[in-house]
């Protein structure tokens, strides 16, 4: 008798590990500031500000979450400094075993512009399907099915315009997952842009990614090419970097100075261009603050 499949990643999880990788925890556009805390009755609220190092803006956003773990209920309502009200409500588990249901809207009151996207997710062992209506873009129809069986994941994505009746987008995945590694490969954009990942857990305290991609629309050509590593230093710190063929390298430094406060450094330099212009380069922190 085989073991048990587990449930797949959903499609937009896919070569989730090596992006987490080269895309998290590198504060390089500016400084941000987020504090979270939580109430007795489940009700969590988060603050968060970011200051842009190129335009000097300050973003953020105010938002409170209530969740209901016994009925399947989460009730998400946000404000954002550009005056957009955001709200999610989400029901999971309730009208069937490993079905989600959720609705995203948005709200613009200055301008009257709003957006409303339904989501449905379906899980089960070796399989995990979505469907997402945009009810005001369109109305667009978009699905993604991922299987998968022994650690070899197949999906795929496409989307309908209801109105003109036509499929808009489309795009397959092939990977393996393993405890210590996975390997991803997409082809997206109607099968014109082709992507590789690759992630490895070196040992307990190093791990390491790349990613490639290649866009056969572009005028440049080429394939875009990026490297990085992360090492743990402890059980409360860790540093990153990563390279690409672009010449910029990126560092980061993240330290846990107690529990519910963490704070995180990084730095972007141009090496083509070290004695170039000041914007060649990019610094930035981020201190999360959790009660």
């Amino acid at each position: 008798m085989s073991a048990p499949q587990p449930v797949p990643p959903h499609w937009k999880d896919l070569g989730k590990s090596s992006n987490d990788l080269l895309t998290k925890d590198f504060p390089i556009f500016g400084t941000s500031l987020e504090i979270k805390t939580k109430t007795p009755s489940n009700v969590t609220f988060k603050v968060a500000g970011t200051r842009d190092n190129k335009s000097y803006g300050i973003s953020g956003d105010l938002e409170g979450k209530y969740s209901d773990p016994k009925n399947g209920l989460t009730f998400t309502q946000a404000w954002t400094t550009a005056n957009v009200l955001r709200t999610t409500v989400e029901l999971e588990n309730q009208i069937a075993k490993g079905l989600k249901l959720d609705l995203n809207t948005s709200l613009l009151p200055e301008t009257g512009g709003k957006s409303a996207i339904v989501n449905a997710a379906y899980k089960q062992p070796g399989l995990h399907s979505r469907a997402v209506i945009d009810l005001f873009r369109g109305p667009t129809f978009s699905a993604d099915t991922v299987v998968g069986r022994d650690g070899f994941l197949l999906g795929a994505e496409a989307t309908y315009d209801v109105t003109s009746g036509k499929i808009t987008r489309y795009a397959t995945a092939l990977g393996f997952s393993a405890p210590e590694y996975a390997v991803t490969i997409h082809g997206l954009g109607n099968l014109s842009t082709y992507a590789a990942s690759y992630y490895h857990r070196v040992s307990r305290d190093v791990e390491a990614g790349a990613k490639a991609i290649y866009d056969t629309k572009s005028t440049t050509g080429g394939i875009a090419l990026e490297v990085g590593a992360k090492a743990y230093l402890d059980s409360a710190a860790f540093v990153k970097a990563k390279i690409n063929n672009s010449s910029i390298l990126s560092l980061a430094y993240t330290q846990v100075l107690r529990p519910g406060v963490k704070a995180q450094f990084g730095i972007a330099i141009d090496t083509a261009n070290l004695a170039g212009e000041k914007s060649a380069h990019k610094v930035g922190a981020n201190f999360t603050f959790e009660g």
